[in-house]
């Protein structure tokens, strides 16, 4: 029971490590990313469009001289100085302001989506350096056992019974063996520098990884109804509010727009007469309004805006099916890798029995190297299989926790 104890709370603290390691780095790509801040320079935009709907149409002014100067009974108009002033309908500039609001939102949510692809990407990668560093080591011991193998072959060939073409095939494994190892050390330095770049550092960067990762007692139980908040579809509600945002502003820049203005005209005396007028100037307040009698520009919007409406819910229902789809793929393949890890459990352990039946055969006097070798290929294999399934399952496992959490 102590045991059992202990190898659970190992588990956990491995869990727990592994968790605070990865968080780490997913933190320090978001931070780094060029990316993100992309985004986020464009939710700043969005944001300051709100600040720039608030506007009126500007101000005219115009001015006039009369070169011919029109003559009225209070005298000669010399010049003629207008100001006009157009403003919209009530709630126009708020219905300008909501909608840029709307769509400063739906940039806010690509920011989200991005982040959530970026810490999903940078744990796959991870997940791959644990997989491939894991491989090494599996080498290193299977090469180690090859080479006690080998002093038994020699042993052997020094009583007579066993030949040197036995020790020479046991040295041919080995070289095939660190011809894999030297092949995956390549590999793992590709991969260093795509999880570098991930987080935007130089790519020689040396990245530490967890030394052991073991698959969980139980699965996490993920709610497929939880899909329906993932950003991806949360992002087609905020682009369906911004065109119904749009449709409200359409309608209130269709009323009238209302202007004031105010004309002022200088008026010379007339000469060689006297009367309470002579040479009055002339000022003259105005209101005018833009009726958008003709102009069909608004209900061709209305349409498109239904249309787009239409096109967004068609969108948002097509990407439901495709995230479904992917949630039970993800989960499947995650349930396919316990499955196949249990398996080669078992297979190792078979394995492992028959290399003590082939080592109790060396003490009686008979070996069989050709056994030796079958035995040891199948470790390798029952090996390196556990190892990619424990790949397997963290990475279906991160998949679902972007599509779900």
């Amino acid at each position: 029971m102590k045991q059992l104890n202990l190898v659970i709370c190992l588990f956990f603290l491995t869990a727990f490590v592994n968790a605070q390691e990865l968080q780490s780095f997913i933190q320090e790509a978001e931070s780094n990313s060029p990316e993100i801040q992309a985004y986020n320079l464009r939710h700043n935009i969005a944001e300051e469009k709100v600040n720039e709907a608030n506007w009126i149409p500007n101000t005219e002014f115009s001015a006039g001289y009369f070169v011919s100067e029109p003559e009225t009974r209070t005298g000669a108009q010399r010049a003629r100085f207008s100001a006009k002033q157009m403003l919209p309908w009530f709630g126009t500039i708020t219905a300008r302001e909501n909608y840029a609001s709307s769509i400063a939102n739906a940039e806010y949510v690509e920011i989200v989506i991005a982040k959530r692809k970026l810490a999903l990407s940078v744990s796959q990668s991870y997940y791959s350096l644990y997989t491939i560093k894991t491989k090494q080591k599996v080498l290193d011991e299977n090469i180690e056992l090859l080479k006690t193998y080998e002093k038994l072959a020699l042993t052997s060939v020094e009583v007579g019974k066993a030949s040197a073409v036995d020790v020479l095939r046991l040295q041919i494994r080995q070289n095939e063996l660190q011809q894999q190892k030297e092949v995956l050390e390549e590999t793992y330095l590709g991969e260093q520098t795509s999880f570098n770049k991930l987080l935007n550092r130089d790519g020689n960067t040396g990245v530490t990884i967890l030394e052991a990762l073991m698959l969980p007692s139980e699965d996490i139980f993920y709610d497929e109804n939880n899909l329906s908040l993932n950003p991806e579809l949360l992002k087609y509600d905020k682009l369906y509010e911004s065109i119904k945002q749009s449709e409200l502003l359409n309608q209130a820049e269709s009323n009238p727009m209302i202007g004031f203005g105010l004309d002022y005209l200088p008026v010379s005396e007339r000469p060689d007469m006297n009367f309470s007028d002579n040479g009055k100037d002339i000022l003259m307040p105005m209101v005018s309004v833009s009726i958008p009698i003709f102009n069909k520009q608004y209900d061709s919007r209305s349409k498109q805006n239904e249309l787009k409406q239409l096109e967004i819910n068609a969108q948002k229902e097509n990407r439901l099916n495709v995230l479904e789809s992917a949630f039970a793929k993800a989960q499947s393949q995650r349930n396919q890798s316990r499955i196949a890890y249990n398996t080669q459990a078992k297979n190792l352990k078979q394995a492992k029995d028959a290399e003590q039946i082939l080592i109790k055969n060396y003490e009686t006097g008979t070996i069989d190297f050709n056994d030796v070798l079958d035995i040891q290929e199948l470790q390798l294999k029952f090996e390196l299989n556990q190892v990619e399934s424990i790949q397997m399952y963290y990475i279906q496992s991160a998949l679902i926790n972007y599509l779900i959490n």
